[in-house]
């Protein structure tokens, strides 16, 4: 009876282990499938918006290009640039119904699409997100002084806005739905798996948000299904005092902008000089 009892025990145990190496290996070569869902634009396509914009298109070399959209008020007299970081599905397209909470208040919005994403080309890899965004800064910078300068993550983007926080002194640092880290992000999901060493994107924003010195605040729902709200709240233990974590009930991962909260507190913040 012992024996057959080990002997059908090793074996469910084998079963179990090949499950777990399977799902694993799964996730270990799909994991970017999972956290990128570009649309791609043909580079004639026109983009139709209803707020007057321009289109820029900058080639780092020959394969790698960024596009990008300004997003201009119709007021003549500029507060600053809010430089937005969008979510990873699809491609500016998808984000430009956001940038009338900033327009109203007289800044621009530049929006740029990350490689593979639009009519941006080239090899993604976390690097190249970074020098890209930090691209986007130096623009900006040339125009506008920092204290006019607004950085905006949502999404995917919030870890790439955290990244350009951290290497510079801008007014301050707005972000939605965000993550504590890609690593973090996956364990959420898949807890029983070494993210940490499985993941190929890193970007750690939990680190980034303690270089900060200037004000940075956080939108983050209840309800969020995509970034869950239990992992994101850790956010809070690496803020500095004055920074704010602004936690909205029933919010899902795709409606924050509908709640009075956040609408209030985005004319505040905008308002401020």
């Amino acid at each position: 009876m012992k024996t057959a009892f080990k002997t059908k025990l090793l074996r469910w145990l084998k079963i179990i282990i090949i499950i777990y190496c399977g799902i694993g290996i799964a996730l270990y070569y799909l994991q970017l499938n999972f956290l990128f869902h570009p649309e791609k634009l043909d580079s004639s396509y026109q983009y139709k918006f209803e707020t007057p914009f321009e289109e820029v298109h900058i080639a780092f070399n020959e394969t790698d290009t960024m596009n990008m959209v300004k997003f201009f008020p119709k007021d003549t007299v500029k507060k600053g640039v809010v430089l937005y970081w969008h979510g990873n599905k699809e491609n500016i397209g998808r984000y430009a119904k956001f940038v009338n909470v900033f327009l109203k208040q007289g800044y621009e919005v530049w929006m740029e699409d990350y490689p593979g994403y639009g009519k941006s080309t080239g090899e993604r890899t976390e690097e190249k997100l970074y020098e890209q965004a930090m691209q986007v800064y130096k623009m900006a910078a040339r125009k506008y002084s920092n204290d006019s300068i607004v950085l905006y993550g949502k999404s995917l983007g919030t870890g790439i806005a955290s990244y350009v926080a951290s290497q510079t002194n801008c007014r301050q640092l707005i972000l939605e739905t965000p993550y504590y880290s890609i690593p973090a992000l996956f364990s959420c999901y898949a807890p029983i798996y070494p993210t940490q060493r499985m993941s190929t994107f890193k970007i750690p924003t939990n680190e980034y948000l303690q270089e900060i010195k200037y004000p940075i605040t956080i939108f983050h729902g209840t309800n969020d299904g995509v970034i869950p709200y239990r992992c994101a709240k850790k956010l809070k233990t690496v803020l500095k005092p004055a920074d704010e974590f602004i936690t909205i009930e029933d919010g899902t991962h795709h409606n924050l902008y509908d709640f009075d909260v956040y609408q209030k507190k985005m004319d505040s913040l905008l308002q401020l000089r």
